[in-house]
């Protein structure tokens, strides 16, 4: 570790991030390694974070060229997201406007950042489409991070998207081919070749494909925050992939006066962490229904809402066993919950595995099936396979994985094989390799 410190002490590191928590949070813990080893650690995203950089005291590059879709507009920009029931086509709408057609206009951004700061390594979250471009225009080194669970295709695995399981014989495997034609050939067709266009006009090679698989394949190393044992295996891995554990947000070390807590946490024997992350806006999708199944009973239903409809909630559920608050650190309330209720964000599914806490989850948009579907696969909770669950259905699934301890078990165990990882020691030696090789390659 501190050969690798050394090593990169001088070193100017670019992250380049979509504007979202989820793509952001994971990366932080990382880049504030890396500056406090010496490094010259700075951000291009959204100005929609221009507070979270300056708390974290890390330069931040704002959006210039590149038009600022966000998780807080997505909806305002593309309202006809909200009519669209299939997560198939909600995706392939994302994939054109949210992904495809930023990546040339980050990289007009990031070409006019390299003029003041000509940075040795550009670290992007997997989902960011000004890789190609970084990599093949600028010949400058790209680390990628895998912040949703590995989207790389495989023969083993249905397309990405969809949620099915892995294939379990040949005959699946051959319906699986299919539906990966029908989803480049009709379903995500125009982002396939919205993107296709674009690489194109660049002169980037390129093998067409669905844009996430398109950006594992193109990063020259990619790493993909989780463990094999969260992952469906598959027998035509990329060489290109390193898993690296539970690559977390940045925490400070210096604690904060007063962290979170409720003397409630006392007095109730079940405790349930409950959030549908910062992304989805309806409450009445997953945390109205948990808070009707749950109010006034012998469990502590525990809310964060991401700022979003507090106060209206906190009137509606004036109960002693609903706490709701716009934002908790997950790692102050983890340790005292008994089931994590989540409309399966990445992130927070990650640490709920880590603080060992089974699972009730309700996701279908923005991957979080895909995410949700492994939480079953895996038996580390149950998946409702759904976004709009009723109360009924929320309650039925919380009570049986406070009954059965498989779940229980199963995470335990997987929480093991996570933290046998150092996750930012793992990154940073990643680091340390694609600069220097890269700097060796130049030489020949």
């Amino acid at each position: 570790m501190k050969n690798h410190n050394e090593q990169l002490k001088g070193k100017k590191v670019l992250f380049a991030t979509v504007p979202a928590d989820g793509h952001i949070n994971p990366l932080t813990g990382l880049a504030k390694h890396l500056q406090e080893s010496g490094c010259d650690v700075r951000w291009y995203t959204s100005p929609l974070f221009a507070k979270k950089f300056e708390k974290l005291d890390i330069h931040h590059y704002t959006f210039i060229t590149a038009k600022d879709v966000n998780q807080d507009n997505l909806n305002v920009l593309f309202p006809e997201r909200l009519a669209i029931e299939d997560p198939a086509v909600r995706l392939d709408l994302d994939l054109t406007e949210v992904f495809a057609n930023r990546g040339p206009e980050y990289y007009e951004d990031i070409k006019g950042i390299y003029q003041s700061f000509p940075f040795d390594i550009l670290i992007a979250d997997s989902m960011f489409s000004g890789i190609p471009f970084v990599k093949h225009l600028m010949k400058i080194p790209v680390l990628s991070i895998g912040i949703i669970p590995l989207a790389e295709n495989s023969v083993d695995l249905g397309p990405y998207g969809m949620a099915l399981p892995p294939a379990t014989n040949e005959e699946e495997k051959a319906k699986y081919a299919e539906l990966g034609q029908l989803m480049i050939n009709v379903v995500l067709k125009k982002s396939i070749d919205t993107f296709d266009a674009i690489l194109k006009n660049y002169n980037i090679p390129h093998k067409n494909s669905v844009l996430f698989d398109l950006l594992v394949r193109e990063a020259p190393l990619y790493l993909q925050i989780g463990t094999p044992s969260f992952e469906y295996k598959r027998s035509d891995l990329g060489r290109n992939i390193r898993y690296v554990g539970a690559l977390m947000a940045y925490s400070s070390k210096k604690q904060a006066a007063t962290p979170w807590y409720d003397e409630r946490l006392k007095k109730y024997k079940k405790v349930m962490l409950l959030t549908q992350g910062t992304v989805e806006k309806d409450i009445n999708k997953l945390i109205v229904p948990t808070l009707e199944a749950f109010k006034g009973t012998d469990v502590l239903v525990v809310t964060a809402t991401a700022s979003n409809q507090t106060a209206a909630l906190r009137a509606k559920y004036p109960f002693d066993n609903i706490i709701v608050e716009d934002y908790i650190p997950f790692d102050e309330i983890m340790p005292y919950a008994n089931v994590y209720v989540t409309n399966g964000g990445y992130g927070g599914t990650l640490l709920s595995i880590k603080y060992k806490l089974p699972m009730v989850a309700a996701g279908i948009h923005e991957g979080k099936n895909e995410v949700c579907a492994r939480i079953g696969h895996f038996k580390l909770g149950i998946n409702l396979a759904t976004d709009t669950p009723t109360s009924e259905q929320v309650k039925e699934a919380v009570d049986k994985v406070f009954a059965d301890n498989s779940y229980q078990e199963n995470v335990t165990k997987l929480a093991e094989e996570i933290n046998t990882y150092n996750a930012i020691e793992t990154s940073v030696g990643y680091v340390a390799e694609l600069i220097q090789t890269h700097a060796t390659a130049a030489v020949l």
